[in-house]
């Protein structure tokens, strides 16, 4: 009998020590999540196939795949009125301190861990370049600027102007604030007007000619707010959010005489485990890709929809042939002008920005982080480190070569991270590419080519935005605030060389010609976009063509980038896309 009891004892104790273990687990997803309708993969219980009938599988009025910039909005929109799954491959931002706060920017795209919100990938053409992995996209990585876009741009793409003016300040209301401006920038604002780029427009989120100051997602308290607290504004019944679940394809019913459609998404979750997920059987039920233009257009032919020959050199099984999904890849090129300091200057990502009317936006950012670990790690576009690797043949980058660039780069003195830059970014080029499968694996980047510089009339755009920053430096009220002397372009063009970051082997005239520095110093600031255009990819309604039930929302559909930064444009598209969708397959009845 005593035995018994002790049994039953431990029996018991085990229980509670389990529930116990729960309960924490719980509390700390709760703590991290912060909001209860968002959990992890391994939480899903699969769909057994999109043909079952049982009534106990949970199915979806609309499965968003990506959770970044436009799927966040666009999932608290439909969420008003039908039930959602949104599948995000990374993990959640709200308890990141390298995502959230402002001095850790840089941090954020040096982490290359599998866990990162920054995924880094190096194109074709030798340029370092990042894409998000977290909840809420490019606004958890980017600098936080805000800005709407250019008139003409809303006209080309043909989306109606009163919902676009009601879809901008649903975002704004929520997430963006006016910056406090920083020393750097109020004296880049001044010399901006010095040099002809005006009138002054002051603080505005509208794409003006002249100088002005735009919008930040970051608050007064250097604080980053992502398009992942637009989820606040969801119905909470109706919407579930899986992180860290990977969607491997979209899975299609191919009866014959008919167009492929859409049925629901395999996906694996943060153990490996695969999953199904199944949408309702009602006609408008949709997969929407949201995954951005690396991401869609990769999905899109892992899932049999592409070019023929590029889905049979993997063995992909056709869905659908389609030759100009991955075409059309462009990236605004952008180069920089370093500006040395002999003291510190306070932190400034973008606030304040030239809109010219030669095809170039000028910007400025200032110092780095304060934290400590800041000071000797890769910083990616506002990289102030002496270029090693540029030197280094493409086929001799080797991953020794890098980890011995890494291991020099943290012997760089402190001096050299002191100062800013002035940054020239090209408008609308004319230079495009292509992203191409490297393998079938979705966890792996693609090869992506943009071309930079590819059409001569972007070359000549960069030449003038160069001699523009050189003449905001050089004007007197830069010299006042950086307290040196008027520097020559050439100098500013010699350590500009040394202080930009990209895999391009260096030429001996970089200073001499402007053209050939254009070349060798491009970077990006992450508005590449392209490879699923409307027209080629998917109808004006942004559904895929030639298929059912499957629509792209990101900026994979752009074949420009909306203003000077375009992330305020594609955080009204996940709105837009939302009204727009529930609009026309509700009517007034949607509410919205």
């Amino acid at each position: 009998m005593a035995a018994f009891v002790g049994a039953v004892k431990l029996f018991i104790s085990l229980v509670l020590w389990l529930n116990t273990l729960s309960s924490i687990q719980g509390a700390r997803d709760f703590y991290e999540f912060r909001y209860p309708f968002i959990k992890r993969a391994s939480s899903f219980s699969s769909s057994s196939s999109f043909s079952s009938s049982s009534n106990d599988e949970v199915r979806y009025d609309y499965i968003i795949v990506g959770g970044g910039t436009a799927g966040c909005p666009l999932a608290a929109t439909l969420s008003q009125n039908f039930n959602v799954l949104m599948l995000e491959r990374g993990g959640v931002p709200f308890s990141n301190a390298n995502v959230s706060f402002l001095r850790n920017f840089h941090i954020a795209l040096a982490d290359t861990s599998p866990t990162s919100a920054s995924q880094p990938f190096v194109s074709t053409d030798g340029v370092i370049n990042a894409r998000a992995r977290v909840l809420g996209g490019g606004t958890c990585i980017n600098a936080g600027f805000y800005t709407r876009a250019n008139s003409d741009f809303l006209r080309r793409v043909g989306w109606h102007a009163r919902l676009v003016n009601e879809s901008y300040p649903w975002v704004e209301k929520q997430i963006v604030h006016q910056p406090k401006l920083a020393p750097w920038q109020d004296a880049f604002k001044d010399s901006l007007l010095d040099v002809g780029v005006s009138p002054y427009n002051g603080f505005t989120y509208d794409h003006i000619y002249g100088t002005k100051v735009g919008g930040t997602i970051f608050d007064r308290f250097g604080r980053r707010h992502t398009a992942a607290e637009l989820l606040a504004s969801a119905n909470p019944k109706m919407l579930t959010v899986l992180v860290y679940a990977t969607v491997q394809k979209v899975l299609f019913d191919k009866s014959a005489g008919k167009r492929p459609k859409a049925m629901g998404v395999m996906f694996k979750d943060e153990n490996g485990n695969q999953h199904q997920a199944f949408l309702t059987n009602n006609r408008r039920s949709e997969v929407i890709l949201s995954c951005g233009a690396i991401g869609t257009p990769q999905l899109l032919m892992l899932s049999g929809i592409g070019p023929k020959a590029e889905l049979q050199r993997l063995n992909i099984s056709m869905v659908l042939h389609n030759e100009f999904v991955g075409k059309g890849m462009a990236d605004n090129p952008m180069n920089s002008v370093f500006v040395p300091m002999t003291r510190s200057v306070e932190q400034s990502l973008i606030q304040t920005v030239g809109i010219t009317k030669m095809g170039v936006y000028v910007e400025a950012s200032s110092g780095f982080g304060q934290s400590q670990d800041s000071i000797h790690c890769h910083h990616g576009l506002l990289s102030a480190e002496i270029g090693q690797l540029s030197t280094v043949p493409p086929k001799q980058r080797t991953r020794q070569a890098i980890e011995e660039f890494i291991k020099r780069k943290r012997d760089l003195p402190r001096e050299a991270f002191k100062g800013g830059f002035i940054l020239e970014k090209i408008a609308m080029p004319l230079s495009t590419g292509h992203l191409n499968l490297i393998n079938t694996n979705i966890d792996n980047n693609p090869s992506v080519t943009f071309n930079y510089f590819g059409h001569p009339r972007d070359l000549r755009r960069c030449v003038n935005g160069i001699r523009m920053a050189a003449k905001v430096i050089q004007s007197d009220r830069f010299t006042n605030f950086t307290k040196c002397d008027k520097p020559t372009v050439e100098k500013l063009l010699n350590m500009s060389v040394k202080a930009n970051i990209n895999l391009i082997p260096k030429h001996t005239n970089d200073t001499k010609s402007l053209e050939q520095f254009c070349k060798d110093t491009v970077i990006t600031i992450w508005h590449y976009h392209g490879g699923c255009l409307v027209g080629k990819v998917v109808d004006p309604n942004h559904k895929v063509l030639g298929t059912r039930r499957l629509r792209i929302v990101d900026g994979s559909t752009f074949s420009e980038s909306p203003g000077t930064n375009p992330q305020g444009t594609v955080l009204m598209m996940g709105r837009y896309m939302g009204v727009k969708i529930l609009r026309r397959r509700l009517g007034k009845a949607a509410g919205v």
